[in-house]
């Protein structure tokens, strides 16, 4: 119970920590080449890393006479699909929008799907926690704090951001349905070559950068499609096994604190105590959906 418990929390906030900083690499590989070129070439990169790691594992456990049923590769066909696409679309919009908004839009809107996601749990008969519900409006107010000006306008860039919120949400719900079915990692392996697909497809109708820009651009390709792809991706799926959707959404939101703490180290911005007061609330938001319902207490008891 204890291993479930710290699988549950600390590997969603290891996933934000990883999402936070490749807002950065997002943000210069957008400057050299379009979303799905972008998006294609990290999904190639996390397909074939998750890949070798299903192979890895599958080595580790030859000695452990385990057949793969049917039905489970079904599910995970079809768990592959539905992610991936959903995956797809969202890094598109996301990756598109980025190109001509802020980070700190992009990461405020985006962050959106800690609200979406209980709301789309409603509709699945799935039921949220009052403390799920504060900690959603804490977070809310936390990430606007961090991420929003003076000037809030909904720019083109900022609907593309707002649509990728509501794929992401989609994701995320999909994930909660197909992780409890099939592997983790082979979910994530699936969902990744669904993804290169689609990207490949899309890489047709855009240029690719020329060769003399490859210095630009190669590190954060690379450091999106192994970590911010292939790993947080994969963590992800883990950390959603048996968890609550809502509260895990909730916990990788905090994508936004580290993409500030990020852009302060590596680009050398400063945060202003509006946004240090904006850390402080989403940090309340994640020690409130933590604490356990009185009810629920009372009940076991």
């Amino acid at each position: 119970m204890k291993v479930n418990r710290i699988r549950q929390n600390v590997l969603p906030l290891i996933t934000a920590l990883i999402w936070g900083t490749a807002f950065v690499a997002q943000s210069v590989g957008a400057d050299y080449m379009g979303p799905f070129t972008f998006n294609g070439l990290r999904a190639v990169i996390a397909f074939f890393f998750l890949l070798a790691l299903c192979a890895l594992r599958r080595s580790m456990r030859r000695n452990v006479q385990t057949e793969t049923a049917p039905a489970s590769r079904r599910d995970l066909a079809l768990g592959g699909l539905c992610c991936g696409s959903a995956l797809a679309i969202a890094s598109f919009f996301q990756q598109k929008g980025i190109e001509t908004t802020t980070s700190g839009k992009a990461g405020f809107i985006t962050a959106l799907y800690i609200v979406l996601v209980p709301i789309m749990g409603l509709f699945l008969h799935k039921r949220v926690p009052k403390t799920v519900w504060g900690s959603v409006v804490l977070a809310v107010a936390g990430l606007y704090c961090l991420c929003i000006t003076e000037n809030f306008s909904i720019t083109s860039g900022d609907f593309y951001i707002l649509l990728c919120a509501f794929c992401f949400a989609v994701q995320i719900m999909v994930v909660d349905h197909f992780t409890q079915k099939v592997d983790g990692v082979e979910l994530s392996c699936a969902q990744f070559l669904v993804m290169t697909v689609i990207s490949i497809l899309g890489m047709l109708t855009e240029p690719f950068p020329p060769a003399e820009t490859l210095s630009a651009w190669i590190w954060p390709v690379l450091y999106v499609g192994v970590f911010s792809s292939g790993v947080a991706y994969t963590l992800q799926i883990l950390a959603q096994k048996d968890s609550d959707p809502a509260v895990v959404s909730l916990l990788m939101s905090m994508e936004s604190v580290f993409a500030t703490i990020a852009g302060a180290i590596i680009l050398g911005d400063r945060m202003s105590g509006k946004e240090y007061f904006g850390c402080v609330l989403m940090l309340a938001a994640v020690i409130l959906a933590q604490l356990p319902e009185p009810k629920q207490k009372t009940a076991q008891d």
